[in-house]
């Protein structure tokens, strides 16, 4: 029996690493497949690494917590919203790059789903100002 008593204690397996860890472990702590991990990765929807990458050959990525915290929160947009991980990163192109924000509105207008873009407060004034210069002569 005091052999037992003198064993150390098994290791706890719910602590998390401290340091960056690789792709299979990262995607086994946020609760998907390596395979998503590196198909998100395509679609930029991972944070840039700060990490070197090691290994040879092939550069193998590693995971910090903040990298994994990032794709935890992606993750639970696009099961709150109900939307494939392409929409998530169409929908960030579209905040990004002004001109497909424009196109992207402008076919919403069309649509009937988006109300004209307001006019821009200066126009308004200036249209108001001709209003009332107008409005005084008659």
């Amino acid at each position: 029996m005091a052999a037992l008593d003198d064993a150390p204690p098994p290791p706890d397996r719910s602590s998390r690493p401290t340091g960056p860890v690789p792709i299979s472990a990262a995607a086994d702590r946020v609760g998907t497949t390596a395979r998503m991990l590196r198909y998100r990765e395509g679609l930029g929807l991972l944070p840039r690494t700060q990490e070197q990458p090691t290994g040879r050959g092939h550069r193998h990525r590693r995971f910090t917590e903040e990298d994994l915290r990032t794709i935890a929160v992606g993750l639970e947009l696009e099961r709150e919203f109900d939307i494939p991980p392409a929409a998530l990163a169409f929908a960030l192109r579209v905040l990004a790059e002004p001109e497909v924000l424009a196109r992207v509105r402008a076919h919403g207008e069309r649509l009937g789903r988006l109300a004209a873009a307001p006019t821009r407060a200066l126009d308004f004034e200036q249209e108001k100002a001709m209003r009332l210069l107008h409005g005084r002569r008659t």
